[in-house]
């Protein structure tokens, strides 16, 4: 970490906070919102998405709502306020935010060991290859994985298949981890103490099941289930009354479902049922599902500095330290698929407005794989939210960069 700096940035943070509780700045011009319902419907009309629901907020109000198209091509179920969609890596800063609020009562530091709250996860080694017999040769780490690496993916770890490939990612999935039907965190996660790290903690930025382990941690701090914590802790008081691991049989109808565009102009739907009855894995990376209104509270919430409503969810530090860059030096950057981009603990920062857009420095995000998508904009007191359900990753990406570009132009 720059820890030279970081005493500067948490003032600096800080002082943005307050003014923006205090600043009224220019509304967003109705074109630009015009510019982003047309930029989707086109896509819509030309079968690349099935539907989409976008809303934007701007100083705590609410300034577009849309639904546009289908959540079920095939019945002409139109798109509603109400459409509930799988958001997948969406669940990330709600699993960040969890966890930073166990960091509020003192649970730990972002620099301790993570094996000092799991240790089950002690002694990781690193690999350097893996032998015929399928044992593995390892070097030891320079340090223990830390909880501030684990919750900026700089700490070793990968993903399951298809997202990582190769032995270590091979293992993960041969061990049962993130395997929803079947395993649950505590029976899964440790199992990553047999498993070497793929790198030197705190020497690359590689996206990664490490919000998985979150969700676990978050399970050993508070010593309650991921789902209840979030439930009692999270989503009740924010009142997010359709969020959670799975849609519950009276809403199953309002459960969009997920397409992938063919080449021909047509779509396929690419959805498996899934998401409609409880998991035993509780995806701390990937596994909610929420309306936008439920996830414009949640954001909403980290762009008032921790509060929605009058009440506290999470400390102004917390919050400060979520969107700040917490890459080590040896890091730049996150990589040419997110140009101009830090990270922080579970989201993504801009940190070069030019090279993304035009959203602001200070811009924190994330999104989904199934292409919901948000940003938190603290420089023009923005929150966008946008919900779709589409296959193609590197569409969706085109889908966001359209957004940001006609509401920054």
């Amino acid at each position: 970490m720059r820890s030279t700096n970081y005493k500067l940035i948490q003032i600096v943070v800080a002082v943005a906070l307050a003014l923006a509780t205090a600043i009224s700045f220019a509304d967003i011009d109705k074109s630009n919102l015009d510019a982003v319902t047309a930029d989707l419907q086109a896509r819509i009309d030309a079968n690349k998405l099935s539907g989409a629901v976008v809303m934007v907020a701007q100083d705590g109000e609410v300034k577009m709502t849309r639904a546009l198209g289908y959540q079920n091509v095939e019945d002409q179920v139109p798109m509603s306020d109400a459409t509930i969609f799988r958001i997948f890596s969406m669940t990330k800063p709600i699993t960040g935010t969890a966890l930073m609020m166990l960091y509020d009562e003192g649970k730990f530091q972002l620099d301790d060991p993570v094996e000092k709250h799991l240790p089950e996860l002690a002694g990781m080694e690193v690999f350097v290859s893996q032998n015929d017999d399928g044992s593995w040769v390892t070097e030891q780490a320079n340090h223990p994985m830390t909880v501030r690496e684990l919750m900026s993916h700089t700490g070793g770890l990968l993903y399951t298949p298809p997202l990582s490939q190769g032995p270590i990612a091979n293992a993960y999935a041969k061990a049962g981890i993130m395997n929803l039907p079947n395993y649950t965190l505590a029976e899964s996660i440790p199992a990553l103490g047999d498993i070497p790290l793929s790198y030197q903690p705190g020497t690359q930025w590689v996206y990664s099941i490490s919000v998985d382990v979150q969700g676990y941690m978050v399970e050993k701090l508070s010593g309650q289930t991921f789902d209840r914590f979030l439930q009692e802790r999270l989503f009740d008081p924010l009142g997010m009354v359709d969020t959670g691991f799975y849609v519950k049989a009276e809403n199953a109808s309002r459960l969009s479902r997920q397409y992938n565009p063919r080449q021909d102009g047509t779509l396929a739907r690419t959805d498996n049922g899934s998401f409609l009855s409880p998991p035993k894995f509780l995806s701390g990376g990937g596994g909610l599902t929420s309306t936008a209104a439920d996830y414009m509270k949640f954001a909403q919430m980290h762009l008032n500095g921790g509060t929605l409503n009058g009440k506290r969810i999470l400390s102004a530090k917390a919050v400060q330290l979520m969107r700040s860059n917490q890459l080590p030096d040896a890091v730049p950057n996150i990589g040419q698929l997110y140009p101009g981009n830090v990270f922080g603990l579970d989201f993504a920062i801009v940190n070069d407005s030019q090279a993304y857009q035009g959203a602001p420095v200070g811009t924190h995000w994330w999104w989904g794989i199934a292409g919901s998508w948000f940003w938190i904009d603290p420089v023009e007191n923005v929150v966008f939210i946008g919900m779709i359900q589409n296959s193609d990753i590197l569409y969706s990406l085109q889908v966001h960069a359209g957004a940001r570009a006609a509401i920054y132009k």
